[in-house]
């Protein structure tokens, strides 16, 4: 593995996605909202069997970041990408590797012997879809795994790294090491903000990691969120928000911070601290009803085609679209998937 010389190096929390369809009944029965993401409490616990024995399950290879991962690869030549994460020594562990040896991307997991992978509950109704995550070996991970033999010249090899806002549940002080060298090299450090209940509940260790940020992703959910726990006037203006993130102190000032901010099929507002009194607005391509077919990791391909376009060296315009296309593309598959055989992004 470690002859591997990726571009993209991307970490965070390995799961499996359980998705159920027509779902409005388990939403009342464990008191969940149509479009959230949350960790699973004591509460939910029993849907992960329920799912298992009363409904059809689809199983899909999950995790924000490992999602954004097999969206970036799409979009590189092989082995250009590479995920990093803590699994189980289980079933859940080789079907996820399965699926991304699918899709070109290469794996470094950390493994804990007789634990189990984690996994999360995908309830879709109509086009929302609410996560329910349990992270059993993903909140394991483990700081000393990146410095290890198998990891450590992947690090120094890739030019670009992304984390989910998620791992910072648990894995702030890996998230921190990564950040800070990519910071102290000149590369670039991506944080997805993930959901809102980590600007809510997470926000010292948010407030920690983004000056070592060089692009930070996050929809107006989780935007909102950021502004209500920072004490921001205006919380619905995405633009104002954007250049509020933007406009925060920077570990390494000779690049510049990019704040994108996605509103699913309406926009995407961009500010970049280079040019704080410039935002910029991208107008989406609509999809037809009919042809959305599921929208769980629509973020997450956003996220991998324009990290794809970052580090190919495209403009901020192509690099937008590029994640309008994956977006797009994934809403129409079944889960965090992709189109076979594969298209052109850029």
């Amino acid at each position: 593995m470690a002859a591997l010389s990726p571009q993209l190096f991307f970490m965070g929390n390995p799961l499996l996605d359980l998705q159920v369809t027509n779902g409005e009944e388990l939403l009342k029965k464990y008191d969940l909202k149509a479009n959230d993401a949350i960790l699973a409490e004591e509460k939910h616990l029993s849907i992960y069997e329920e799912l298992v024995q009363k409904h059809k399950v689809t199983y899909v290879a999950g995790g924000a970041s490992q999602n954004a991962a097999r969206g970036a690869a799409y979009t590189l030549p092989p082995h250009s990408v590479v995920y990093t994460g803590c699994v189980g020594d289980d079933e859940l562990a080789e079907q996820l590797k399965a699926a991304n040896k699918r899709e070109g991307l290469d794996q470094v997991y950390l493994v804990k012997k007789g634990e189990k992978t984690g996994a999360c509950a995908v309830v879709i109704t109509g086009h929302h879809r609410c996560l329910v995550t349990t992270l059993r070996a993903a909140e394991l991970f483990d700081k000393a795994h990146l410095s290890s033999p198998e990891v450590a010249p992947l690090i120094e090899s890739a030019r670009g790294y992304y984390v989910e806002g998620f791992f910072l549940t648990h894995g702030t002080e890996s998230a921190l090491e990564l950040s800070k060298k990519a910071a102290e090299a000149g590369k670039a450090f991506a944080l997805n903000l993930s959901a809102p209940f980590i600007p809510q509940f997470f926000a010292v260790q948010l407030q920690q990691i983004i000056p070592y940020c060089d692009i930070i992703i996050g929809n107006e959910a989780e935007a909102e969120a950021w502004a209500s726990a920072s004490g921001h006037p205006d919380k619905t203006n995405l633009a104002a928000v954007a250049t509020a993130i933007a406009s925060l102190p920077k570990a390494n000032p000779s690049r510049p911070r990019l704040v994108i901010i996605t509103q699913g099929p309406k926009s995407t507002t961009v500010v970049s601290s280079a040019e704080l009194d410039s935002p910029k607005v991208f107008d989406v391509h609509p999809l037809k009803d009919e042809d959305i077919v599921d929208t769980n990791g629509a973020g997450d391909a956003f996220a991998g085609g324009f990290l794809g376009a970052f580090i190919s060296g495209k403009s901020i315009e192509e690099c937008v679209e590029a994640g309008h296309k994956m977006g797009s593309m994934c809403v129409q598959q079944v889960g965090a998937q992709y189109k076979w055989p594969k298209v052109n992004i850029f």
